[in-house]
């Protein structure tokens, strides 16, 4: 068995799920293949790796992680208003809608349509699960040192 710890620099394989205090399941590797990632390749925010860090294999843990260290505070800058007719003629626009924009680098901003009346439609920017706490379970399964890029 490996005693590797979690760091920079190191491949885990681990079971992981995200849910809602109240158990409810946003996502989770429990019952299917185990996840693998590199720590610092962004598979997973930093600040959830951050929990990870020290951890072997073999070690299991759950965390309640905070807004500002999961998704972010709600903001109701994100929150914007656009006019029905920016939007094409044949778009589903209701509340609950996902909508892709694309940002002024071009790369893909999802919103979320949260209000329609009449001429207005009110597009929440935010992360889904912006302002709520999580837990995060982890399970450890494998650390090893990560060779040099070939």
């Amino acid at each position: 068995m490996n005693e590797l710890p979690v760091d920079k620099g190191t491949r885990v394989k681990l079971h992981f799920a995200l849910k809602f205090p109240d158990g409810e399941v946003i996502d989770s590797t429990f019952e299917k293949e185990p996840a693998s990632l590199e720590i610092g390749d962004d598979n997973l925010p930093e600040n959830f790796e951050a929990y990870l860090m020290g951890m072997k294999a073999g070690d299991k843990d759950s965390f309640q992680v905070p807004p500002e260290k999961a998704f972010g505070q709600h903001n109701p800058n994100n929150v914007q208003t656009f006019k029905r007719h920016e939007f094409s003629p044949d778009m589903v626009l209701e509340p609950g809608v996902m909508i892709s924009f694309a940002d002024a680098r071009q790369s893909e901003l999802p919103g979320v349509v949260s209000r329609v009346e009449g001429d207005e439609v009110e597009v929440d920017f935010n992360h889904p699960l912006a302002g709520r706490t999580l837990t995060f379970e982890v399970e450890i399964i494998d650390v090893e040192p990560v060779g040099p890029a070939h």
